[in-house]
């Protein structure tokens, strides 16, 4: 059991401070995983978007690209939103 030696405390919060227990490498180590798993999580979570905006945007383009539409057309604001809600799939 180990008990604490030093109280430190700084306006609203208050750390407790263990005396001689040295941590050794893997407490150090396993005290980093869970953050090593939160910037792996948010990595993967970029990945997955950047495919998905690269898929839809390929979507869009081979809409443009088989369809006979006015040239007016490609410059409408709402063209990609048409696209989207008219997939014939």
């Amino acid at each position: 059991m180990q008990v604490a030696t030093a109280v430190s405390v700084s306006g609203v919060e208050a750390v407790l401070q263990w005396g001689g227990h040295q941590e050794g490498f893997w407490n150090r180590l396993a005290s980093l995983l869970p953050l090593l798993a939160l910037v792996l999580g948010l990595i993967t979570i970029v990945v997955l978007q950047d495919e998905l905006r690269a898929r839809e945007v390929a979507e869009v383009d081979a809409e443009l690209l088989t369809d006979e539409l006015p040239p007016s057309a490609y410059v409408d604001p709402g063209f990609a939103q048409y696209l989207r809600a008219n997939k014939t799939n």
